[in-house]
């Protein structure tokens, strides 16, 4: 590990520190440097800056960074956006993805973040943490605003994109552990996301899952309340909603576009005339507010759902904001011991399954 110059305190100022691809994303390693001095500052967090030092000690000798725990780890290994991940991994030993979550399994760091190669954040960890015991497939989940102030977790949102039955009960015990001991709800609603709220509605994957979440799901924790339509996942009736992963990255692409589309056309109409332009400085602070609300980019991050340790991943385009709320919430899972609190949950659903009477889930170690 190579510090920063002029850029670093001592590792013992800093009671935690998180490990950051420097060159993941459209816009590295400008904005994702940028967000790691933000979130230094801001959360007082030491931020391990992995890739090429030359590229990333440039970005950072343009700014202020006195004073906080930033540190440079230098590989020349990076995986792009085009090529396969995990080929990609496997072939280059020392990529900044995988040597951001080592950091991590060796101690040095408390979470992972990259803006990188999604597939590639995957295999990384899930080669570097392992499986949590019990889980098949691990998941992203991604939260979405909803009514009244509210979010809903969405999983899987591109992981997996063909899933069993098994799969999306799994998935539904690993959002419930997420939303208890991350957003702190006390008992969480689950929706299996299904074109109408009758249990013979979907096709054969949903109406699987829905009976095998249904049986297990008062002794595995799961407050499962059903199927789910689309309109469900922002109308404040739900708190995660469970599909696989090619239906889960549609939504979550689909929510992008509108929320920018819807900002974008606010922000027009606004400007469109002298009385607008008026009003608009008026309406300016419920605008903030609103953008705030739908701007993925303050969501920073989804979490690697069922691997032994603390993975998010960012959007490809994330700028120096996404990157900086990624960290928080590498730190928010990381302080809720989120890995250590789904193996516990995988252990009662998979007592559960090993008794006579139930069915198995088709959990593997």
């Amino acid at each position: 590990m190579t510090n920063t110059a002029d850029a670093t305190t001592p590792a013992a100022a800093t009671k935690r520190r998180v490990a950051l691809d420097a060159m993941g994303g459209d816009h590295a390693p400008a904005e994702v440097v940028l967000g790691a001095i933000e979130a230094a500052r801001e959360y007082g967090v030491g931020v391990l800056l992995v890739g090429p030092q030359d590229a990333i000690r440039g970005e950072l000798a343009k700014h202020d960074t006195s004073g906080l725990d930033l540190e440079v780890v230098h590989t020349d290994e990076v995986i792009g956006m085009d090529e396969h991940p995990a080929e990609a991994v496997r072939a280059k030993k020392r990529n900044s993805i995988t040597l951001s979550h080592e950091l991590v399994r060796d101690g040095k760091a408390v979470g992972a973040i990259s803006a990188g190669n999604s597939g590639a954040v995957m295999a990384a960890s899930i080669f570097t943490f392992r499986r949590v015991r019990g889980v098949d497939r691990p998941a992203f989940g991604a939260v979405v605003p909803a009514a009244a102030g509210g979010q809903t977790l969405v999983l899987d949102v591109g992981a997996n994109t063909d899933c069993k039955p098994p799969y999306l009960l799994q998935f539904a015990l690993m959002g419930t552990v997420y939303m208890r001991n991350v957003l702190k709800l006390a008992n969480p609603r689950v929706g299996l996301l299904a074109n109408g709220e009758e249990e013979t509605k979907g096709d054969q994957l949903t109406q699987e899952a829905h009976q095998l979440i249904k049986a297990a799901a008062p002794d595995a924790g799961i407050n499962f309340v059903g199927n789910v339509e689309g309109r469900d996942i922002n109308a404040g009736t739900v708190d995660i909603v469970v599909c696989d992963g090619f239906v889960g990255n549609v939504i979550l692409k689909f929510y992008e576009g509108l929320a920018k589309m819807l900002l974008g056309t606010i922000r027009t109409e606004l400007m469109a005339s002298t009385v607008s332009k008026v009003g608009a400085l008026l309406a300016r602070p419920a605008f903030n507010r609103v953008r705030k609300t739908i701007d993925y980019e303050e969501y920073g991050g989804v979490p690697v759902l069922g691997v032994n340790g603390v993975s998010v991943i960012c959007h490809g385009s994330s700028h120096a904001k996404a990157i900086k709320n990624a960290i928080r919430v590498a730190l928010q899972t990381a302080d809720a011991q989120l890995p250590e609190r789904i193996a516990d949950g995988m252990r009662q659903l998979l007592a559960q399954s090993a008794s006579p009477s139930a069915e198995t889930p088709g959990a593997t170690s």
